[in-house]
């Protein structure tokens, strides 16, 4: 299964998914997709998610230094909540993040649930 039908999965499945995408940690994306059938609240991103990467990416770095500095391992998912869209953030490799972006009142447990799963099938294509 190619990126691109994977990550149209996650988006269309998660219930209240605008776009999701799946990226380099220098913000440059591999693959991005946008909603089959986008939900009734306007996408704040225009189905664009990887500048909302660009822009969180830096803070990730960051969160990813602040682990190590602790010893409390390499991240794995970072949830940020805005007034008008969710971004889920969730690691493949070292090098690779799968970016997700959801409506307000978009289903995240749904999300990350479909997130996880599709991880093995994510990696089997790199």
């Amino acid at each position: 299964m190619s990126f691109e039908a994977i990550l149209q999965s996650i988006v269309d499945e998660s219930g209240g998914g605008f776009a999701g995408a799946l990226m380099g940690l220098d913000g440059i994306a591999i693959s991005q997709v946008a909603a089959s059938n986008p939900p009734d609240v306007r996408d704040p991103l225009e189905g664009d998610v990887t500048n909302a990467g660009i822009e969180f990416g830096r803070i990730l770095g960051d969160m990813t230094k602040a682990g190590d500095s602790l010893g409390t391992g390499s991240l794995r998912e970072v949830m940020i909540s805005l007034d008008r869209v969710n971004l889920i953030f969730h690691t493949v490799d070292d090098d690779l993040v799968l970016v997700l972006a959801l409506g307000p009142d978009g289903n995240l447990g749904k999300a990350r649930y479909l997130i996880r799963r599709s991880l093995v099938e994510i990696r089997a294509e790199l």
